[in-house]
């Protein structure tokens, strides 16, 4: 009988190769000063998509020796955004504390900027900017980006594992008793 693996461990690696690929992407962002730019976060959501889909398919191949049920591809890709939501955690406050404190003040001001496009009324800009200013402090931000990876791996984990499951055969890969 095969010994059984242990997801948390057999996924370090991987949550660490998509935790990497992200702080890389940010960085590179961040040096072209595109930090700010939505579409370049809708990007980094397609070869997020995809980088997951390998390393599920990867996990599955070679440790799951090719079979893999629908729950455990999800329990997998799960595991892999939780690793990855901390080391996005830990880059997004060494960003906003040390490489680039002015960075809030950015974002503070592109969302002024954003209501006042919208036309609204400067009541309603002052009250919105007096709740966004309190809830973009950077350990609040952290905080609410690990929730937010780990939601928003759960739902890509969930569809990408679709595609991921292969099941064996129950009558040819019984156990012999």
């Amino acid at each position: 009988m095969e010994p059984k693996v242990n997801a948390w461990k057999s996924n370090l690696n991987n949550g660490l190769i998509l935790g990497l690929a992200g702080i890389v992407y940010s960085l590179i962002l961040y040096f072209l000063d595109q930090s700010l730019n939505k579409t370049g976060g809708y990007i980094f959501i397609i070869i997020q998509i995809g980088l997951l889909f390998f390393l599920l398919k990867s996990y599955r191949d070679n440790l799951m020796h090719g079979q893999i049920t629908y729950g455990q591809s999800f329990g997998a890709g799960l595991i892999i955004c939780i690793y990855y939501a901390i080391i996005m955690a830990i880059f997004s406050y060494i960003l906003y504390t040390v490489i680039d404190p002015g960075l809030v003040a950015k974002q503070l001001a592109m969302a002024e900027e954003g209501m006042v496009k919208k036309g609204l009324p400067q009541s309603a800009i002052d009250t919105g900017m007096a709740f966004t200013a309190k809830i973009m402090k950077p350990s609040i931000m952290v905080i609410s980006g690990i929730f937010g990876n780990i939601i928003w791996g759960a739902i890509l984990s969930l569809v990408i594992s679709i595609f991921i499951k292969k099941e064996g055969n129950p009558l040819i890969d019984a156990p012999e008793n």
